[in-house]
């Protein structure tokens, strides 16, 4: 039998989702509150609607041919995925058997302890977000606990999947010096990294958090200036990672 969850919404994206074009299916819900959320209309499943892997599946099977061309894949995003772990297995397993496509997990880690031997072994790549080395500030940031991120990404160091890292550089938040050197020098320290996403805060998420009758926290923090994204990602490129 087919696994069924919540999924709010899917599209075919290039480029921040994984290599190449991709299929990528955004499954609701999310246990993080992060402050600079710019989907927060995927937090809760209210937001989405029941599906079937195999609903998800036949979707994407309409783009294999063009994908492959474009040398994509397809990714499980979210909101959280890891929240709905047996819908995210079987979409997994399914991409990457059933239509032939790289996979790719993008994740917060914070329930990687969901994610079992069987679904990792179909996961090519794991976009993982480390929100900040600071725990006080991921608590803030995020409303939960930082450890649970670190423990997946060391665990994904010891099976030997590939990882990206998502960096979200907010001023006067994550871009002190010491917490992206923090970052920076764990991710160093796995082996299993080969990109880092140093993302510029933005706020084109505004309007949803309106929509929703909710007031953006950072409404008033500014966008990194181009020179701080560029210093931040020299942090990683000095410990001997891609960053871009």
């Amino acid at each position: 039998m087919t696994a069924t969850g919540t999924l709010h919404s899917w599209d075919l994206s290039t480029g921040v989702d994984g290599p190449g074009t991709r299929f990528v299916a955004f499954l609701a819900g999310c246990p993080l509150r992060c402050l600079y959320c710019h989907n927060p209309d995927t937090r809760s499943r209210r937001n989405g609607h029941p599906c079937s892997a195999d609903e998800i599946v036949g979707e994407a099977a309409k783009y294999t041919g063009f994908i492959r061309a474009a040398g994509g894949g397809a990714t499980v995003s979210g909101g959280e995925p890891l929240l709905q772990p047996a819908l995210t297995g079987e979409l997994l397993h399914r991409f990457k058997h059933e239509l032939g496509l790289h996979t790719a997990l993008d994740t917060s880690g914070h329930l990687g302890a969901r994610a079992d031997d069987a679904l990792l072994a179909d996961t090519d790549l794991v976009l993982l977000d480390i929100k900040s080395w600071d725990r006080a500030l991921h608590r803030r940031l995020t409303g939960r606990e930082l450890a649970p991120t670190l423990d997946f990404a060391r665990h994904l160091a010891d099976v030997g999947t590939e990882v990206w890292i998502r960096s979200v550089l907010v001023p006067h938040l994550t871009d002190p010096a010491d917490n992206v050197e923090g970052v920076a020098a764990f991710a160093a320290s796995l082996g299993n990294v080969t990109r880092v996403d140093v993302l510029p805060f933005h706020k084109l998420g505004a309007a949803k958090w309106r929509a929703l009758g909710l007031d953006f926290p950072l409404a008033d923090t500014p966008v990194p200036t181009p020179d701080q994204t560029a210093a931040a990602r020299a942090v990683f490129a000095a410990h001997g990672l891609y960053a871009c």
